[in-house]
């Protein structure tokens, strides 16, 4: 570790736009292919839907243009309620473009979830497909299948916005500590933010191809899927037909892909369900993760599998990834890597102060507020901005250690929030669905491995008749939570118990569930 205080890479123009940013191969390679939507995986090549960085670019400014005209102010919010087509995108980076703020939402979504980003959001449009239409709040423009396409065909594209690198530029929503999802808004510097991850974790070039897993609502997918690829002129493609773990070895194949990103979970199932050495992934470099930590075990079988390197990166929505491994930063299993080139990343003691431990010392991962990667703040939550800011550090939550040569060791969360597939589920969230439930006496939620390298999350609950014929039934319990939240959110097992384990003060103590006597 250095002693380096803040962030010392190369700073964003003072003037900045992030879509600006991102189609800048526009202006220099227009007629390269930018994007390729793939619905059919078995069909022939010819019939996935392409975009040149000429035709988004044109297509970005007038869906910019359109959103204008139609009343939305800049910095006001547009949220995205679509599946995984290219219109999704071209929403994402039409608000920015200008100077808007799009809000992309899951599409796994209940209405009940949506409404709440919509409201707390305080969006003054909304876009959705037809499956997903929910109803809009008074105030609130919707806009649907016809009314996007009339965004990009009806208007004449007009020039990027003159936004400054610190105007905000899109919002996210992830857990939050009182178990309300809670908005984190970033700013159009993001975008040259991520740079030092082009070498620090990709090693990315103009004629890579790369393949994401991931939908565009992600964080993850918007980032490494779009944003990255674009502002390097690379080309990327997203598959957005039927999910089937064959389909991935065969689009890399078929498409030559050079890199392919996805969770340890889903390089675990394609290297079960499918036998590698039967197709060509000669064109591939290497593999990306995130999301989740990467076991040593999963690591050695993709090596052994495909001869191909895997290179592992952790961050947080706040602001994206900032330690990884790279083709120049060797892989060490059990650790997701060093801090990126420029920045500035340390643990922190978990009882308080500023002052970095040494090598070896376990603490709070803390990143200095001085990076441009991230975020302007949380969205009108300021008592949650004051639980992660000491002084000049911004602190996640994580407990890390850094060894001699500077590679991050990951200890877990310092809090209870959960990881499930890469998303972050606030267990206070799940609970308060699951404890509306009439049979519901009390619940705790938390992880609970059931393998090595994976876990699920669990619902203990306490009934509240034990007696009765459904006082014991899973069932029911599960049917209401997956009405309610999102699938990714829902438990995997409901596990009846008699009690909980609390502290002396009352307060449930998540980490014992696993060891409960149930």
């Amino acid at each position: 570790m250095n002693d380096q205080r803040g962030y010392v890479g190369e700073w964003p123009p003072t003037r900045f736009n992030m879509a600006r940013y991102c189609l800048a191969a526009a202006r220099t390679t227009p007629d390269k292919v930018a994007l390729i939507v793939v619905s059919d995986a078995y069909a022939p090549v010819e019939r996935a839907e392409r975009w040149t960085y000429a035709q988004l670019d044109d297509a970005v400014r007038r869906v910019a243009a359109g959103l204008r005209q139609l009343g939305l102010e800049p910095g006001e919010r547009l949220m995205i309620r679509m599946g995984n087509t290219s219109d999704y995108a071209l929403l994402f980076f039409g608000a920015i473009a200008a100077g808007c703020v799009p809000l992309p939402s899951s599409a796994q979504l209940t209405g009940e979830e949506a409404d709440f980003l919509l409201a707390d959001s305080s969006a003054r449009f909304l876009a959705m497909s037809n499956e997903l239409a929910i109803e809009p709040r008074p105030g609130v423009r919707a806009l649907g299948p016809a009314g996007i396409m009339a965004l990009r065909t009806r208007f004449k594209p007009m020039d990027y916005a003159d936004t400054t690198a610190a105007d905000p530029a899109f919002l996210v929503y992830t857990s939050g500590t009182t178990g309300q999802p809670k908005g984190v808004l970033h700013a159009q510097r993001s975008a040259w933010g991520r740079r030092p991850m082009y070498q620090g974790w990709y090693g990315i070039r103009p004629d890579d191809v790369i393949l994401h897993v991931g939908a565009f609502n992600w964080t993850y997918t918007l980032g490494v899927g779009l944003t990255d690829p674009w502002a390097n002129g690379a080309t990327t493609v997203l598959y957005n037909g039927p999910r089937d773990v064959a389909v991935w070895p065969l689009l890399m194949e078929k498409f030559g892909a050079t890199l392919f990103a996805a969770v340890p979970g889903l390089y675990r199932q394609i290297l079960k369900y499918n036998d590698l050495r039967t197709f060509d992934l000669s064109s591939l470099r290497h593999g990306l993760t995130a999301g989740e930590a990467l076991s040593a075990a999963l690591l050695e079988q993709w090596r052994t599998t495909t001869g191909k390197e895997l290179y592992e990166a952790l961050g947080m929505s706040e602001c994206s990834t900032y330690v990884s491994s790279s083709p120049s930063v060797p892989v060490r299993p059990g650790s997701p890597g060093k801090p990126q080139a420029g920045r500035c990343v340390m643990a922190l003691p978990v009882e308080g102060g500023e002052e970095p431990l040494p090598p070896g010392e376990t603490g709070l991962l803390a990143v200095h507020r001085s990076d441009p990667g991230l975020m302007l703040g949380y969205w009108n939550r300021p008592d949650e901005e004051e639980l992660v800011y000491r002084g000049e550090w911004f602190i996640g939550g994580d407990l890390v250690h850094f060894d001699a040569d500077g590679y991050m060791i990951y200890h877990g969360r310092n809090d209870d929030v959960m990881n499930a597939m890469g998303y972050r589920v606030s267990p206070l969230e799940v609970e308060h669905c699951l404890s509306q439930h009439p049979a519901v006496a009390e619940v705790a939620v938390t992880e609970v491995t059931v393998r090595e390298g994976v876990s699920v999350i669990a619902a203990f609950v306490v009934p509240r008749d034990p007696d009765e014929p459904d006082g014991l039934d899973a069932a029911p319990l599960l049917a209401h939570v997956h009405e309610h939240l999102a699938a990714y959110k829902c438990p995997r097992e409901i596990i009846f118990t008699d009690s909980l384990p609390r502290t002396a003060n009352g307060k449930v103590r998540r980490r014992d569930l696993a060891r409960w006597q149930r």
